[in-house]
This record gives structure tokens, sequence and C-alpha cells, in this order.
């Protein structure tokens, strides 16, 4: 497993940054960014299934979504998908689809992460497509914007 580096933290901090535009919708605050191998950045997303009425426009959907139609191509290969949570099976079916090299994601998800909690989706040794996966990246950050999201909800104040 490598090391987070500089662009990894750069890419956080900007996922972080898109995580709190889910305030306006109410939607749970993720955001997701897609990096290619020499920083370009081809797509950026966050939370949208309130705003959309969409349950499958998860953060990581939608900047999968917008890199493939930056970049004229589903494939991503050589690319890395950073998020402030860590992607439920939903998303990381996405993320092998995608072929995308590397995924750097925040916050663990004890309830519905598939990536390295619940399940581990992404280094199944039968799956077809295998990113490298670096969790815990800018974690108390994004554990504190979904804490602090949560808190008025679950009677916390």
């Amino acid at each position: 497993m490598a090391a987070v580096c500089a662009d990894d933290r750069s890419a956080m901090a900007e996922a972080l940054r898109l995580a709190g535009l889910c305030a306006v919708s109410g939607d749970v605050p993720v955001g997701a960014i897609v990096v290619e191998a020499d920083g370009t950045v081809l797509g950026r997303g966050w939370n949208l299934r309130e705003a959309q009425a969409d349950p499958t426009a998860h953060a990581e959907v939608v900047a999968l979504r917008r890199a493939s139609a930056t970049a004229g191509r589903w494939r991503l290969e050589g690319c890395t998908l950073v998020v402030t949570l860590e992607p439920c099976l939903m998303c990381a079916g996405a993320i092998m689809a995608a072929r995308v090299a590397r995924l750097v994601f925040g916050a663990w998800d004890p309830k519905a992460g598939a990536c390295g909690s619940v399940w581990d989706v992404l280094r199944d040794r039968q799956a077809l497509h295998r990113p490298e996966v670096l969790g815990g990246v800018g974690q108390a950050e994004s554990a504190e914007l979904l804490a602090a999201f949560f808190r008025p909800r679950r009677g916390g104040g």
C-alpha cells in the first residue's frame, strides 16, 4: 500500500469543500473528485440524492460521471478518486467498473462501507479490477463534517 502524498491531501481538501455544498440540499455531506495521474481534475461531485431525487446520485457516482464526460471515455485508468467518506457497495462497484486506479477516502463508514469496513469489495481476490485503496486521509475533518450534519438530526443539538 502506498503512502499518502501531498496531491492526495490537496484533493481531499477540495473534496471536503465540495461536501460543504450539500448543505443547500440537505444531503449527507460527502464530496468527491477524480484526478488524472498528471494532476488534472476531470470531475467533481457531491451528494445530490435529495436535490435530484435520485438514489444513485452519490458524490462518487456524480464525480465519475462528470470525469467520464470530460475525458470522453468511461475507462478512467490511471485516475484517482478522492472522497470524504468510504464508498458504499454501489459506489465501489462504480469505481471498479470505471477502472479507477486509486481510491483515497477520508472517514470510514462502519454501517455501509464497502472498501474495508463492512465489506472489502475493491480488494476481493475475485474482482475483475482491484484499485489501490488508501483510507483515513483527512479522516478527522471528514468525520467531523458528518458528525456536525447528523448531530441535530439525532437529537444531539
